[in-house]
């Protein structure tokens, strides 16, 4: 037993959040590429690369779709509600940012 459930039941729980982390990710890439364009995300994406913690969140089910709303949520809270675009936040999250002292 793995937390409580038998083997199966755990896999096929990874398996499930897989699938909707895929589902979720898919999906919010392509509303990206309908509001920014392709070629467009091409051309200003950064070089940040993902953080361990997200590539280890594979392994947890739910989890990298969870990720994946909260990425969503910071869209629409902290750049849409607030008079950014899409692509400022393209580029928030693909960009390393550094911290500025006046």
């Amino acid at each position: 037993m793995i937390a409580g459930m038998n083997e199966q039941d755990f896999m096929a729980y990874i398996i499930f959040g897989l699938v909707l982390n895929f589902a979720f990710s898919i999906f919010f890439g392509l509303y990206l590429s309908k509001n920014i364009g392709m070629q467009e995300m091409i051309q200003s994406k950064g070089d940040k690369e993902q953080s361990l913690l997200v590539s280890l969140s594979l392994f947890i089910p739910f989890a990298k779709m969870l990720i994946t709303l909260y990425r969503v949520a910071i869209l629409q809270i902290f750049f849409l509600n607030r008079g950014y675009t899409h692509k400022e936040f393209w580029i928030y999250m693909t960009t390393h940012q550094l911290n500025k002292v006046d």
